[in-house]
């Protein structure tokens, strides 16, 4: 393959066609960056806060232009996408404010005359993003990275090649040095010589188990730190005593309203007690049915198509497998006759264990109803999936909900009473299959920082 082709999955249509780097101009482009980071590195801090402020003032400034990319690249209904933008912003704000903070030396008492743990920049630090969040994926890797003093590398989804550009963009033109931060035009092919070139210092990659593996691997032989954002099967449990009209709020909202369901952190598996389940299913389908399928660009639509028809293809065959299980669907489940990879509101109840709706990650519209007797249940259940990213539960009792994401939930973000969201001032990332290290707030910029100790004698 020697172009990379994005395709407009509301259209179906060709968009753009970009050139694939070659190996040599890829190279060329880390040696660039290493000799940038290495002057970055002693850059002022104000310069740097400098810099972030320009790019979030071009954000709020050019936020149509940018939302507008993003929704021809993969669909997302262009007021979810400028929203994105906006989150963005705010990131770029909360490291201005915070980033020197954070990288202040840490005094730690000791018989020595001093002696503090420091935070040095490693180098360049190569990314891996995908599709579904397109800029907001990579903003959480590189603002607090470009804070720290390192460079980074950016290897997007081939369908958001024209958004990872556009990034690169901002960022000189909010003031940032030329070859501090780049997006290579490659196909994955490269991206084990990238991961294993010595002037590459670390990794981090946000996509499936299997990108996770391979990228792993790849980063254990060559000795990098490495961050991995993975999967998620969030379950959302719904106690007796839950308020059912919010509960069925936030988890239509989480699973239907950001990204068509495409979501690593949306509501993938709704617990119910079997008290509530009549009432819960009830809810959950009024709110269900005010999501139609339509135009992106319509700032009206709430339900834009899948990013390509492979995935597409790949969430109704889980679809149908589940109801070959056993779950009954009471509400969409049928690929639409119309041009665009869409696919309707779905609900699907009463889902077995051993069905690919609870087992699986299902990326898309499709809402998973899972019966539990009581609490001892709904927590065994949730917390029977191979992934850890987040988790909600629904409880009028705060200190109940409190005790029971803090001690009982296995994922890396427990919520009570809303849905599960990133933040830039909240860490981020979760457990089990579903990776480790964190993005985001302190944690986020120190992953990639030698923490260095220093000690004085006398």
């Amino acid at each position: 393959m020697s172009n990379i082709q994005v395709i407009n999955p509301a259209t179906e249509e060709i968009i753009n066609q970009y050139k694939i780097m070659s190996q040599d101009e890829v190279n060329t482009i880390i040696n660039l960056m290493y000799d940038e980071q290495e002057k970055w590195a002693r850059t002022a801090y104000s310069t740097r806060i400098h810099c972030l402020m320009n790019a979030a003032n071009l954000l709020r400034q050019d936020k149509e232009k940018y939302a507008k990319l993003m929704t021809l690249e993969m669909g997302k209904p262009i007021s979810q996408s400028i929203s994105e933008i906006e989150k963005c912003a705010k990131a770029f704000d909360y490291y201005a404010e915070m980033g020197e903070k954070f990288l202040e030396p840490e005094i730690i008492e000791t018989e020595f005359h001093k002696s503090y743990r420091s935070f040095q920049p490693l180098g360049i630090i190569f990314a891996i993003m995908p599709w579904n969040f397109p800029f907001w994926q990579v903003v959480r890797f590189a603002v607090p990275n470009l804070m720290l003093g390192n460079a980074g590398l950016l290897k997007h989804a081939p369908n958001s090649m024209g958004t990872a550009l556009a990034i690169e963009q901002l960022f000189l033109q909010a003031g940032f040095p030329k070859n501090l931060f780049r997006s290579l035009i490659i196909d994955v092919d490269l991206a084990p010589a990238i991961i294993h070139h010595p002037k590459i210092s670390g990794v981090t990659l946000t996509g499936s188990n299997k990108a996770g593996q391979s990228v792993a691997k790849e980063a254990g032989m060559a000795l990098k730190k490495l961050v991995l954002e993975l999967g998620g099967s969030d379950p959302y449990i719904i106690l007796e005593d839950a308020d059912i009209a919010l509960a069925a709020e936030k988890c239509v909202q989480s699973r239907l309203g950001i990204n068509a369901g495409q979501s690593c952190i949306a509501a993938k598996r709704l617990i119910v007690v079997n008290k509530m389940k009549d009432n819960f299913i009830k809810n959950i389908l009024e709110n269900a049915r005010q999501y139609k399928i339509g135009d992106p660009l319509d700032p009206k639509t709430n339900l834009g198509p899948l990013a390509r028809n492979d995935l597409r293809e790949k969430l109704h065959d889980q679809v149908e497998r589940s109801i070959a299980a056993g779950a009954r669907c009471i509400l969409g489940g049928e690929i639409p006759d119309k041009k665009g990879y869409f696919y309707p509101a779905t609900i699907l109840t009463d889902v077995p264990v051993n069905s690919p709706a609870f087992l699986e990650e299902i990326f898309g519209p499709v809402i998973s109803i899972i019966n539990a007797v009581d609490e001892e249940e709904a927590v065994q259940l949730a917390n029977q999936s191979p992934f850890g990213l987040g988790a909600a539960i629904f409880t009028q009792d705060l200190q109940r909900g409190e005790r029971l994401a803090r001690e009982k939930m296995q994922a890396g973000t427990c919520v009570v009473n809303t849905f599960v969201a990133s933040d830039p001032r909240l860490p981020f990332g979760g457990i089990k299959q579903s990776g480790y290290g964190r993005e985001l707030s302190r944690e986020g910029m120190h992953e990639f920082a030698n923490i260095k100790t220093v000690v004085i004698a006398s």
